[in-house]
């Protein structure tokens, strides 16, 4: 796995876990918003494009400390399946601005299809995305993530996706 996406999400969420949450309880629950969010983009396999993805995430309405649980599946053009949870961290509570970057770390079960073979079943999924959240709660966003076994075998190709996601929040 691309242990950046790891790094920035462990340092960006405990650092603002620590100073917003830690005052009081560090790991308390809060509420948050449940989401559900539809991304469609490019999948990149060493650097070639090799098909398209369909990503579904539902966010759980609540946070621990700075991270929010979520869970997701994807399907590529590959017939490459991939089912994961995990948490997700997002500037949003924290700036009061529209615009927003994301991080996300989850870790999933991979179908392999007719895709690349990518070594083992349990594969990591990291993103970082940016985008604008409008009046009504709704955002669109950019995301590139990175999937890989984390090196479990010696066999550890990892698959990108460049994608457009569009959430709505739940009532």
């Amino acid at each position: 796995m691309d242990s950046r996406f790891a790094v920035f999400f462990f340092i960006m969420g405990l650092t603002d876990t620590y100073f917003n949450d830690c005052p009081t309880d560090c790991t308390r629950q809060t509420e948050a918003p449940a989401r559900v969010s539809l991304q469609y983009g490019d999948t990149f396999f060493q650097e070639d494009d090799i098909g398209s993805e369909v990503y579904g995430i539902y966010d759980l309405p609540r946070r621990y400390g700075a991270f929010q649980p979520t869970v997701g599946a994807s399907l590529t053009s590959d017939n490459d399946l991939w089912v994961g949870a995990g948490g997700k961290w997002t500037t949003d509570r924290s700036t009061g601005s529209p615009i927003f970057i994301e991080l996300s770390l989850m870790p999933g079960l991979y179908v392999h299809g007719d895709g690349p073979d990518l070594g083992f079943p349990l594969l990591f999924r990291g993103a970082l995305g940016a985008g604008y959240t409008f009046d009504n709660g709704a955002s669109i966003a950019v995301f590139f993530d990175h999937r890989s076994n984390a090196n479990m075998t010696t066999l550890n190709p990892g698959i990108e996706t460049l994608s457009l996601r569009f959430s709505m929040e739940l009532d």
